[in-house]
C-alpha cells in the first residue's frame, strides 16, 4: 500500500487516501467492535496475527529442536524492520521482553566515575527511567532530575543543566503525561556538545512519529511494539553502530556471546547490537507484532503523521468548541499522536464512554490516541459522545 495525493512534509495534516485507508482499518477485528482511540496505551492487532499464533503452536505441539532456526530468523527479521523503521542499519536494533530490561542493559555498560557521573533525566519521565538511574546509584550514578514545571517539557530547563559532569541524558520523545514533544536534533547537539551521549525512550511515538536516528545522530533509541506499532511484548533497544565497540554491558546473557548459536564458549561479544542481548529469547512476540509493523511500514510513517495530525487536530477543534480544556501543546509540530482533555471526574468518564464502546484511557487527563486506521467520523461520534456525559 501507497498513499497517494498527500502534501509535502511530516506535519502537514491530511487523511490517508482512502482506498489506503480501507485496507487498513479491514486489517483490525477490534475497530468493527468499538471505537478505539487507545492507541497510546495499547495499540489494535491485526488479524494476521492469529495465523502467527495457530504457526507457533503447530510447532509446539510437535517440538522439535530446529525450530529455533526459523525462530532466530524471525527475531532478526523483526529487529531489522525496526531498525528501517528508525532510519537505521542492518544490525543496529535488539529486542527483549520490555524496554526496562534493555534500560538497565544499556546502563550496565557505563562506569560512572567523576567527574562525569551525572544522569540527567526530566519529572515527566515514565516511572521506569528514573527507578533504573536509581538503582544505579550504588554504581557511581548521579541522577539529576530536571523540574519541567509539567505537564509540558521545559527544553531550556533541561539543557541548562547540561555541562562536562553529564554521562547520560535520557528523555523521553513525547511525555506520557501530555504528548509533548522534545526537540530532539536540538537536544542531540547541545548533548553531544558537552560529550553527554542522548537516550531516547520514544515508547509514545515510534509509530506515528517519524524518527530518523541516523540523521538525527542519537546514541540510543528504546521503545516498543504494544502502542504504535501495533504488536505485542516485546521492546527493542538501537544504538548507534560506531559506539557499539565501546559499550560492554554488565548485565548480560549468553546471547550476547560472539559464538552463541554454536553453543560453545563466547571469547567476545556478538557483532552489533546483539551484545546487548541477554538470554534465552521468546520468539512469539516478536512473531506477532510482525504483521501490524509490515503493515504500518507499508503505509509509512510520514503519512500516517499526516493523518495522526489531521485527526488529533480535530479532537483539538472540538475541544475548543465545547470548552474543554486541553493539556497538550496545539501546535503540530510540539504534539505527539495523543490529545490530553482535562475533564471533572475524568476516570469515572473513560469507563462510562467504554461501556457505550468509545475507547480512551486515563492518566490523570483524558488520553485520547487516534491512529492510522481511524476516521474523521470516529472522532466526532467520540467527542459528541463525551460532550453528552459532561452535560449530565
Amino acid at each position: 500500500m501507497n498513499p497517494v495525493d498527500l502534501p509535502p512534509g511530516p506535519d502537514t495534516p491530511a487523511c490517508l487516501d482512502p482506498a489506503v485507508h480501507a485496507a487498513l482499518r479491514a486489517e483490525f477485528p477490534l475497530l468493527r467492535t468499538c471505537v478505539y482511540l487507545n492507541n497510546n496505551s495499547t495499540g489494535a492487532v491485526p488479524a494476521g496475527a492469529e495465523r502467527v499464533l495457530h504457526d507457533y503452536w503447530d510447532t509446539l505441539r510437535t517440538w522439535r529442536d530446529d525450530a529455533w532456526q526459523d525462530w532466530h530468523v524471525g527475531l532478526d527479521r523483526y529487529a531489522d524492520s525496526v531498525a528501517a523503521l528508525l532510519g537505521a542499519p542492518q544490525g543496529s536494533v535488539v529486542t527483549d521482553a520490555n524496554l526496562s530490561t534493555l534500560l538497565a542493559r544499556l546502563a550496565s555498560c557505563f562506569d560512572y566515575r567523576p567527574p562525569r557521573d551525572r544522569v540527567v533525566i526530566t519529572d515527566l519521565e515514565f516511572p521506569t527511567v528514573p527507578f533504573v538511574f536509581r538503582a544505579f546509584g550504588r554504581y557511581g550514578a548521579r541522577l539529576d532530575v530536571v523540574g519541567t514545571g509539567g505537564p509540558d517539557l521545559d527544553q531550556d530547563a533541561l539543557e541548562a543543566r547540561l555541562d562536562e559532569r553529564t554521562l547520560l541524558v535520557c528523555v523521553t520523545h513525547a511525555a506520557f503525561t501530555s504528548g509533548a514533544t522534545l526537540d530532539l536534533p536540538r537536544l542531540v547537539e547541545a548533548a553531544h556538545r558537552v560529550g553527554a551521549l542522548v537516550v531516547v525512550d520514544a515508547f509514545q511515538t515510534v509509530g506515528v512519529v517519524p524518527l530518523d536516528v541516523t540523521a538525527l545522530g542519537v546514541d540510543a533509541v528504546l521503545g516498543g511494539a504494544s502502542k504504535w506499532l501495533c504488536g505485542v511484548g516485546t521492546a527493542f533497544l538501537y544504538v548507534r553502530p560506531d559506539l557499539v565497540p565501546h559499550l560492554e554491558p554488565a548485565a548480560t546473557g549468553w546471547q550476547a556471546g560472539d559464538r552463541a548459536l554454536t553453543f560453545r564458549p563466547s571469547t567476545g561479544w556478538a557483532p552489533g547490537a546483539r551484545r546487548f542481548a541477554g538470554g534465552t529469547p521468546y520468539p512469539l512476540t516478536s512473531l506477532v507484532s510482525q504483521v501490524g509493523l509490515d503493515l504500518l511500514a507499508g503505509v509509512g510513517v510520514p503519512a500516517i503523521r499526516r493523518h495522526s495530525l489531521a485527526l488529533t487536530q480535530r479532537v483539538l477543534d472540538r475541544a475548543a468548541q465545547a470548552g474543554i480544556a486541553v493539556v497538550s501543546p496545539t501546535a503540530a509540530h510540539r504534539r505527539g499522536g495523543v490529545v490530553f482533555l482535562d475533564v471533572p471526574d475524568g476516570e469515572a468518564v473513560k469507563r462510562r464512554l467504554a461501556a457505550q464502546q468509545f475507547v480512551c484511557s486515563w492518566r490523570g487527563y483524558l488520553r485520547v490516541g487516534p491512529h492510522a486506521y481511524n476516521t474523521l467520523d470516529e472522532i466526532d461520534a467520540f467527542m459528541d459522545a463525551l460532550g453528552k456525559e459532561l452535560g449530565r
